[in-house]
């Protein structure tokens, strides 16, 4: 299915989408804060230096990433963020915690924690670590503000993970390490009471694929008519897959529409994604956040 068949089978979505109870009382300028790795700050793509001046990188390295992509969305919607981030290459929330507590100890808003993309680096999938990291920042942020508002970004499948002998999900579906995945971030959420709610990004990746608006596996290249979600390197995503994270943490931060913004959407322009891509991954994005998600067809894991 090409995106533009598959754009025919998301307009059956109901158009009408809930948006979340508070996101009419939110003020001006209010801050946001990302806390991630490589997978917030876009690496492998141009949304790793995009647009940097627009945000503020509490590290100094310049990154624009999906927080300046967030920030350019946001603004298009008219809504106005201080949008901060504080990014390290393939480090997980431990190594923020030991590095970095200081740095992020002070009032904010808005929080958007991303682990490691396996959970765990030394046990794949096992989200212990993340559970008690995500109860130490939560715990640290809410005495600045026991408003706060947290969210953690679950993450996507990696083809480098899956397609490849002798990885942790070696033949599994491609959608299998993205639902394992949320299910760690799910039981992080369970156990924290800071945290208000899951990112599904790696869920988002799984609809574009089993809507036939993204390729499923970039080993065999990229089929005509469909979008590229990662990067060379089949483990980052691309300026698409960057797109999407961005529509859907802007979706279930704002409780905003992303098909509003339609086929002339300005990141998505000067990302070079053409506007029929677009409008397919802003329908994806909505339609896991408010819609009806996908049906990903996994088969069961022996």
């Amino acid at each position: 299915m090409n995106v533009v068949a598959a754009l025919a089978s998301l307009a059956l979505v109901a158009t009408a989408l809930p948006a979340r109870a508070d996101a009419a009382a939110v003020p001006t300028r209010r801050t946001v804060l990302f806390v991630g790795n490589s997978f917030t700050y876009g690496a492998y793509s141009p949304v790793w230096r995009y647009r940097a001046e627009t945000v503020t990188d509490l590290n100094g390295d310049g990154v624009g990433g999906v927080p300046a992509l967030f920030k350019l969305l946001a603004s298009e919607m008219g809504l106005d963020y201080d949008v901060y981030l504080e990014t390290a290459g393939g480090k997980s929330l431990q190594w923020h915690w030991d590095n970095k507590a200081a740095v992020l100890d002070r009032r904010w808003d808005h929080v958007v924690l991303q682990d490691y993309s396996t959970l765990d680096p030394a046990r794949p999938g096992n989200p212990s670590l993340l559970v008690e990291y995500a109860r130490r920042f939560a715990g640290l942020f809410a005495k600045r503000n026991p408003g706060v508002d947290i969210s953690l970004t679950a993450t996507w499948s990696r083809p480098d993970l899956t397609y490849q002998p002798d990885k942790p999900w070696s033949g599994q579906s491609i959608y299998r390490m993205a639902t394992d995945i949320r299910r760690g971030y799910d039981r992080a959420q369970r156990s924290v009471k800071q945290v208000r709610r899951v990112n599904p990004v790696g869920e988002a990746f799984n609809c574009a694929i089993a809507a036939g608006v993204a390729d499923a596996d970039p080993y065999d290249g990229v089929s005509a008519g469909q979008v590229g979600l990662w990067a060379y390197d089949n483990y980052h995503a691309s300026a698409a897959g960057y797109y999407l994270e961005a529509l859907t943490v802007l979706a279930t931060l704002t409780g905003q529409d992303p098909r509003r913004f339609g086929p002339t959407e300005r990141a998505a322009s000067e990302l070079g994604l053409s506007p029929e891509q677009a409008v397919a991954l802003q329908h994806i994005a909505a339609r896991q956040v408010y819609g009806e998600p996908c049906a990903a067809p996994i088969p069961a894991r022996p």
